[in-house]
């Protein structure tokens, strides 16, 4: 995580001596102080709300789960008209599914609230990134020369083109991921807004949140407001998840292809790999880095194995 950081915070800095002629020092202050004000803009006016409106959107889950197996019992027990004629009741047992859902969902929701609310943990792990985030950010070439050190005196030169080549795809994944999110997460919302769904902030935060985690990010952000929804009317869930998949549909098929021109294209078997291998060794956070580490290993694969040995054999 502080790699990936200080790489962000990297380009911003080689932006503004490049633009303005600033030292590299007053360059980092500069996007330091940039950092901490949008960071505590944040706190103070959207992290707040978020956590009051998950905080209700996790107690109100349970009651939308038990209004969907009400609603499906329902249609169960009194099919209409035009339904074919046969036995629904033999084909499942909502009763007995929803007593187990019932009994895992607090397990569940207390190892979330938990995660968010060890609160030492988190702060020592986040002094951690980002004291590594400063070191990296004050002598980025040391480090890598340093990197560089540990290869064959031969092979130095083709590696520094291989880590700028890994520093272009990394920054250029950053920036799309983070348009792509923000997209999902404006055009959730509004559609949220105009449905009347309650918590629109909470849900169209996390669906931007959930929008790094590919495959499983966006299934998980369509859970919330569609068990949300069902406390009005099952229609109303099945409208949400239109919107859902209209908004993912879009961002996947039109608007990410024009943000992420130059970004390293990865296959979605390897990118399902990527996330079970980084996540088993790293656990959450792995998930949420396995598609920019994916991007960096895709990168030294063909350049370094494939175009460096296996085709000159």
């Amino acid at each position: 995580m502080a790699v990936v950081l200080a790489t962000a915070i990297n380009s911003i800095v080689r932006l503004l001596v490049k633009k303005f002629n600033l030292g590299r020092g007053k360059s980092i202050l500069i996007t330091l102080i940039g950092v901490i004000v949008v960071f505590g803009l944040l706190v103070i006016f959207i992290i707040p709300p978020f956590i009051d409106q998950l905080e209700e959107l996790i107690k109100l889950i349970p009651v939308g789960f038990e209004q969907l197996v009400f609603s499906v019992n329902n249609f169960i027990k009194n099919p209409p008209s035009w339904f074919p004629d046969f036995d629904l009741e033999l084909l499942l047992d909502l009763d007995e599914i929803y007593q187990q859902l019932r009994s895992l969902a607090p397990q569940v929701f207390s190892n979330f609230l938990t995660f968010f609310s060890n609160s030492s943990a988190i702060v020592l792990q986040l002094l951690l990134v980002l004291v590594l985030t400063l070191m990296f950010l004050g002598e980025p070439l040391a480090y890598r020369n340093l990197l560089l050190r540990l290869l064959p005196a031969s092979y130095r030169g083709r590696a520094e083109k291989i880590l700028s080549q890994s520093e272009i795809g990394l920054l250029a994944w950053l920036k799309g991921v983070s348009i792509n999110s923000l997209f999902v997460a404006i055009f959730c919302g509004l559609g949220l807004l105009v449905m009347k769904i309650p918590f629109v902030l909470a849900h169209a935060i996390l669906a931007g949140v959930f929008n790094f985690i590919p495959n499983i990010g966006p299934i998980l952000s369509a859970l919330f407001p569609i068990a949300v929804a069902l406390l009005n009317s099952p229609g109303n869930a099945i409208a949400v998840l239109l919107l859902y998949l209209i908004v993912q549909n879009l961002e996947s098929y039109w608007f990410s292809p024009l943000v992420m021109k130059k970004q390293v294209n990865l296959l979605p078997g390897a990118t399902l790999i990527a996330q079970i291998f980084f996540a088993t060794f790293f656990g959450f956070l792995g998930l949420i880095l396995a598609l920019p580490l994916a991007v960096v290993v895709k990168i030294w694969l063909e350049e370094a194995l494939i175009k460096d040995i296996l085709d000159h054999h």
